[in-house]
């Protein structure tokens, strides 16, 4: 119970990047344009999709919602950080905290399920090219997408429900860039056993799983390739999972260098500058490994542009 002389927090204040106020007007462009590169990138990445009838295939209906995903779980921090940083502000509401909470477990979430998807597609590709269709079929990831999004809005809201039943009293300074979960939890004047147990459960389900998966679906391409040993079978592999690989190293790379390397010294900076490379850096860079690396976004983006220049040419 609360005691009276108490005060319910409102509001939360947001201390943002370990950046002095006098250097912020520097940083500012700078994530301002990084911001701007991932909305715009997933966007080009979606479109194309969306436009091209040769890119209506497996892979790209899990790469489109995988864009979808980056675009979403970048803007659900990065324009209030960007705010902040122009005004000034910190403060956050307390139902923008949890709104920001619900949307960040939602997308992060989603992206760990696609990529477990994707990692499927390629396993299924070198290991089983013949029955490739047969296996993909439209049924079968129109489902995995489906069942993606309903387990992560269910975690989301489960995790946000359980954040939502504990009280904040004193302290409301949060010294991170976004209301970060671990740290809402220790700034709670209430029970949090309860959601301490939740979070370690989800983890495991919505993080190491899927981890796992992805593992399990390369030593099985790997083995597949090492049993037909040859150099066009190993450079099909590349072309066909490089991408993909690159993707889930970035990702899943910066999140175990946060949670299974910790630090005793400077724990927060560390904390804020990871945070930020799989919130901004990696949805910015993700568009651009599968457009570098990828023929046919290129082999799309050429059609699109050259029906669209030839349309163009008609109309004048």
């Amino acid at each position: 119970m609360i005691d009276r002389n108490q005060t319910v927090i409102s509001q939360f204040l947001l201390m943002g990047l370990p950046i002095t106020l006098e250097h912020q007007h520097l940083f500012y462009p700078l994530f301002l344009a990084m911001y701007l590169t991932t909305v715009l990138g997933n966007l080009i990445i979606i479109i194309l999709i969306l436009l091209d009838s040769h890119l209506h295939t497996p892979i790209y209906l899990f790469l489109s919602n995988l864009s979808f995903s980056d675009l979403c779980f970048s803007s659900v921090t990065m324009p209030k950080l960007l705010h902040n940083m122009q005004n000034q502000d910190p403060s956050i509401p307390y139902t923008g905290c949890l709104a920001q909470i619900y949307f960040f477990l939602l997308f992060g979430d989603l992206g760990n399920f696609l990529l477990v998807a994707m990692a499927y597609d390629r396993y299924v590709a070198i290991c089983f090219p013949l029955h490739y269709t047969s296996i993909m079929s439209p049924k079968l990831c129109v489902s995995l997408v489906v069942l993606s999004w309903v387990l992560t809005t269910f975690h989301a809201m489960l995790q946000t429900l359980l954040m939502a039943r504990l009280s904040f009293c004193k302290d409301n300074v949060i010294p991170h860039f976004f209301c970060d979960m671990s740290t809402l939890l220790k700034l709670s004047c209430s029970d949090t056993h309860v959601n301490e147990v939740v979070i370690f459960i989800a983890v495991i389900i919505f993080l190491v799983f899927p981890f796992a998966l992805i593992i399990i679906s390369y030593v099985r391409i790997v083995s597949s390739i090492l049993k037909v040993p040859s150099s066009q079978g190993f450079r099909k592999a590349i072309s066909t999972c490089g991408s993909h690989l690159s993707v889930v190293s970035l990702f899943y790379g910066t999140v175990i260098g946060l949670y299974l390397c910790p630090s005793a010294n400077n724990s927060t900076v560390k904390e804020t500058v990871m945070s930020l490379m799989y919130t901004v850096v990696t949805p910015m860079l993700n568009p651009f490994i599968y457009s570098l690396r990828n023929r046919d976004i290129k082999e799309a983006s050429e059609r699109i542009f050259c029906k669209k220049k030839c349309q163009l040419k008609l109309l004048w």
